[in-house]
């Protein structure tokens, strides 16, 4: 049967629409009810993607315990860890970056999303702002693009001189090698889609209301720019990728294979062991007969609407 371009357009779109609400409930269901019985996906389009959206719920719950348990192991051992994600707009960093910390205690594992520059910190040495938010021991930083905006972004959209892109590239590779001889583990994702899984998921955004505010005047013009982009990101990873932090290349075009790749190999880059826990032993309340809990005002009260 002949499939339009626009019907095919239309398909992939809706796949993607399903993968927004899998991610919702991802936050709501447990490894406890993945029995064959569950329903909970039931608006699959078929029994094949139906049982492959369960598989993926399996081994994405089964990933993030073990994320849980890397997390113990870096609080225990102390060690200090940097995990940056790079990648084009709309390149799935953020929902990457949303599984691996969704479980896990935001004091151990935090996110750094900067903004850009003020003009007190355009004064700056470049590398000035990221260093305020490297980890101490028993932490786990992840960058939600970093440093090497100056190697993309600015550089592409004329945010910085050439004689400054320059000066990055003869400083990142030292930066780098000076956080790996302080004990920072420093580990690099690029995350890599076509020109046509960019443009669809574009368009995603721009017809679904609540997704519009990820799309920034930046990111429409990074359209426009394709090839610059590409370029850049070339000439950045041929100039830093070093044995000490080298690259990691996600194909990403497959949202969800690209997501438990990287679960999968960032647990791989480190030779963590489960930390035994105390028994927890719920203590017994104490009770106080002089004790009387007061009423609170109903003014206070958020009404009840549901």
């Amino acid at each position: 049967m002949h499939v339009s371009p626009t019907e095919t357009l239309i398909r992939r779109m809706e796949r993607d629409l399903l993968d927004s609400y899998d991610e919702e409930l991802e936050l709501e269901i447990e490894d406890r009810h993945l029995t064959d019985g569950w329903d909970g996906i039931d608006h699959a389009q078929s029994p094949d993607e139906k049982a492959q959206r369960l598989a993926y719920f399996r081994e994405l719950f089964r990933l993030q315990g073990e994320l849980v348990k890397l997390q113990d192991w870096v609080a225990n051992t102390k060690e200090k860890v940097v995990i940056l994600f790079e990648g084009r707009d709309a390149a799935g960093k953020g929902g990457v970056i949303k599984r691996i910390t969704q479980r896990l205690n935001p004091r151990v594992c935090r996110v750094v999303a900067l903004p850009a520059p003020n003009d007190r910190e355009r004064t700056q040495w470049y590398f000035q702002r990221y260093a305020a938010h490297l980890p101490a021991a028993g932490e786990m930083v992840l960058f939600d693009r970093s440093w090497y905006n100056r190697a993309g972004v600015e550089k592409v959209m004329g945010f910085c001189t050439d004689d400054e892109v320059e000066e990055f590239f003869r400083s990142v590779p030292e930066f780098e090698r000076m956080l790996v001889r302080s004990g920072i583990r420093v580990i690099k994702y690029w995350f890599s889609i076509t020109d046509d899984e960019q443009h669809l998921r574009f368009l995603g955004r721009i017809h679904d209301p609540l997704k519009q505010w990820k799309l920034s005047p930046m990111d429409l013009e990074s359209r426009r720019r394709w090839e610059e982009y590409t370029k850049a990101k070339e000439t950045m990873i041929e100039r830093t990728h070093i044995a000490e932090a080298p690259w990691w290349v996600v194909q990403a075009v497959d949202k969800k294979k690209a997501r438990l790749n990287c679960i999968h190999h960032l647990l791989e880059q480190f030779d963590y062991t489960e930390v035994a826990r105390p028994e927890v032993v719920l203590p017994g309340r104490v009770r106080n007969p002089d004790y009387l809990r007061q009423p609170v005002p109903d003014s206070m009260v958020v009404p009840e609407r549901y």
